[in-house]
């Protein structure tokens, strides 16, 4: 599977400049019953590329797709728009020409990516509404609840899948009886968070507050169905069963986005690593309360670099998304621009900032966000469920149960060794089911069992084949449906060619445009020198910004980098020559004490590009310090002045390839047009609105 970049590249992303388009875009489905409506009229040709028909609904399709994008922009026309589509058809054709849609590259990525898209038809719609419709009901409230857990697995055997019922009863009655919650759990949960042990301590069972789809459904279901205080029976899940405790409903917190500065200090942190850790997040909260900006402080000194970017800034959360220490302190802040005092977590020393709070969305508004969580979800096994039984309907399935059975003498010690081969059931030929038309026969189980076996621990050879010939019809379901649905569905239809379009796009393109623009040294050089006049600089500022804490921490940085003349005196022998501190001694000395101290930005600066440059223009030297609106001490040493001329290609290198890139795709167009000539029946674009 190629980046996302090659989803970008469908035929509807090409005609809308490379806007985004991917398989959760999918338009939903018709419903079955759409199935008896009326045959569509005719579907006029549009125009020809080299004797090549394209329909007007294939234009239509996707000029009314990005007519609607991009509302804040100028819309292009319908010529503007017709002509970037056969652009992009000609660039297609071409790639259909070279064979680029006969590799094996080329069929098993569309392979996937038609995986992809055909996933919207292959579920119950009105099952996963329904689904979507209750996760957001559920979300509403969130659940504090602990548990005990009881190990067993799908495929243990009945009576071991009894025994850990028995167990999970047992210890529910010990509850009912009075048994303190905590302790038993810390006792007897397989759950090793619950547990005290290798210096931590167990949580007793304690999962803390959640909603819905942060937990298994089966356990998520059990718990919505409880009042406070309740136990419950044991509830079966994929980990065993669980003895839950409901403690406390409340309604959600909403959703939160935070800023923080982190100073790492990991949990076991002690000694003089700690006390350093403490202290300077005390440093860091006390320029924060003289009124230092957040976000550059965080930029410059917060320990998680992925949010220090981003001035601090993490992605809005919810309850149970972060640490407990964390959540509760983020939570705790009243109002937008509050900052906590320093908060200890796991991960070290934090000082966090309330951006923003807000209520749960609407349906409408989270949507698209619970149905990709829904997908994910064991709860979408519903969804799929109810489209099996409808496919079984839709294609009379019918199936012969007792030849499955044939298959259990077969499994021995290779098959959970996964050395188990298909010819052991060489003598088994019968049907198992079918599909409308198409019979599934024993042999094609067996290959199937061969194919998706793996070293597994040994359980009762029934439960093996009763499981992978669920899993067996279950696929072969879905895998017929599949194969119907460029038939049945128009817009599945149009959106698999652009998905195949886009593919060829990005192949051909990479070998006729960007590939060879980067690797066309000669090329690119040649094109540099006939436009090199294109790419100038400015006249520049080579410069050092000198950013201070504060005005004496300014006079000192000053006295380093232009030290007073030293008396003449006659060396000693062997005696070396004082020399003067370079800018990292000079910024290592300063922030000895303080990393806040002393911030320096070097670089060659044109007018516009840096305010403190400017407002110093060509006066070579020191600048006297200024004290900027952030309270920080700032003076700007500029070194040279160089003048205005040509940038060397290696200056402007990106920028120039850029270019000879677009001269090629345009000298490539240019024969495309002339090897594949393009007609347009102008009689059909005129009825198009």
């Amino acid at each position: 599977m190629r980046t996302s970049f090659v989803l970008a590249a469908s035929a509807l992303v090409i005609v809308s400049n490379l806007q985004a388009q991917t398989p959760k875009a999918a338009v939903k489905p018709v419903p079955a019953k759409a199935a008896a409506a009326p045959a569509p009229a005719p579907d006029p040709v549009l125009l020809t590329i080299g004797g090549k028909a394209i329909t007007k609904s294939e234009f239509v399709s996707i000029y009314k797709k990005n007519s609607g994008r991009d509302k804040d922009k100028e819309k292009l026309s319908l010529q503007d728009y017709l002509q970037l589509f056969v652009n992009f058809k000609l660039q297609v054709r071409d790639a259909e020409a070279m064979g680029l849609d006969t590799t094996p590259a080329f069929k098993n990525e569309l392979e996937g990516y038609r995986k992809q898209l055909a996933q919207p038809y292959l579920v119950d719609n009105e099952v996963n509404e329904q689904l979507l419709q209750e996760a957001h009901e559920r979300m509403k409230t969130e659940i504090h609840v602990a548990h005990i857990l009881v190990k067993t697995t799908d495929d243990a055997l009945p009576k071991d899948t009894l025994k850990a019922y028995n167990q999970a009863i047992e210890y529910r009655n010990m509850l009912l009886k009075g048994d303190d919650f905590a302790a038993l759990a810390k006792r007897v949960s397989a759950d090793p968070s619950a547990k005290d042990g290798n210096g931590n301590k167990g949580n007793g069972g304690d999962l803390g507050y959640f909603s819905a789809l942060q937990f298994v459904y089966p356990f998520e279901n059990a718990c919505f169905k409880m009042n406070p205080g309740d136990i419950s029976m044991p509830v079966r899940t994929k980990f065993g069963y669980h003895i839950i405790k409901v403690l406390d409903k409340r309604k959600t917190l909403g959703q939160i986005t935070v800023a923080h500065i982190m100073v790492k200090c990991p949990k076991g942190t002690t000694g003089a690593d700690s006390a350093n850790a403490y202290k300077r997040i005390l440093e860091l909260q006390d320029s924060v309360k003289l009124g230092k900006d957040f976000a550059k402080l965080a930029e410059r000194y917060s320990d998680d670099k992925g949010s220090a970017r981003k001035g601090g800034e993490l992605p809005m959360f919810g309850t149970g998304r972060m640490v407990p220490e964390f959540e509760k302190a983020a939570f705790a802040l009243s109002a937008d621009g509050q900052i906590s005092a320093p908060v200890l977590t796991d991960y070290g020393w934090h000082l966090i900032k309330r951006v923003s709070k807000k209520g749960l969305g609407t349906f409408e508004e989270l949507k698209a966000e619970l149905k990709a969580k829904v997908n994910k979800d064991s709860r979408s096994q519903k969804s799929r469920e109810s489209m099996i039984s409808k496919i079984k309907k839709e294609y009379g399935f019918k199936e012969m149960a007792a030849a499955r059975n044939e298959f259990i003498p077969l499994i021995d010690t290779t098959f959970f060794q996964g050395k188990w081969k298909a010819s052991s059931a060489d003598k088994l030929k019968k049907p198992l089911f079918t599909i409308k038309d198409k019979t599934y026969t024993q042999t094609d189980f067996a290959k199937f069992l061969e194919a998706r076996q793996v070293q597994r621990p040994k359980v009762d050879p029934s439960v093996v084949i009763n499981e992978q010939y669920k899993t067996f019809v279950t696929e072969s379901c879905l895998s017929y449906e599949e194969g119907q649905l460029l038939g049945k569905y128009p817009e599945y239809r149009a959106l698999y060619q652009e998905y195949r379009d886009g593919i060829l796009l990005f192949d051909v393109k990479d070998k006729k445009v960007w590939s060879k623009g980067v690797k066309d040294t000669t090329g690119l050089k040649n094109f540099y020198e006939a436009h090199k006049e294109n790419y100038r600089w400015d006249e520049r500022g080579d410069a050092n910004i000198f950013r201070c804490k504060s005005d004496s921490v300014a006079k000192a940085v000053v006295e380093l980098l232009n030290p007073p003349a030293a008396p003449k005196k006659k060396k000693k022998k062997g005696e070396e020559e004082a020399k003067p501190l370079t800018l990292d001694e000079i910024i290592t000395k300063i922030n000895a004490k303080s990393k806040l101290n002393l911030n320096v930005e070097s670089g060659k600066f044109s007018k516009g590009e840096n305010e403190w440059v400017d407002k110093v223009g060509k006066t070579l030297g020191i600048s006297a310090p200024v004290k900027a609106d952030n309270g920080m001490y700032v003076f700007v040493r500029v070194n040279s002045i160089i003048p205005a001329g040509v940038k060397s290609l290696n200056e402007a290198r990106g920028l120039i390839t850029a270019d000879y890139q677009n001269q090629l795709e345009k000298e490539w167009l240019d024969s495309l047009r002339v090897a594949y000539p393009v007609e347009v029946k102008q009689e059909v674009l005129s009825t198009i609105p």
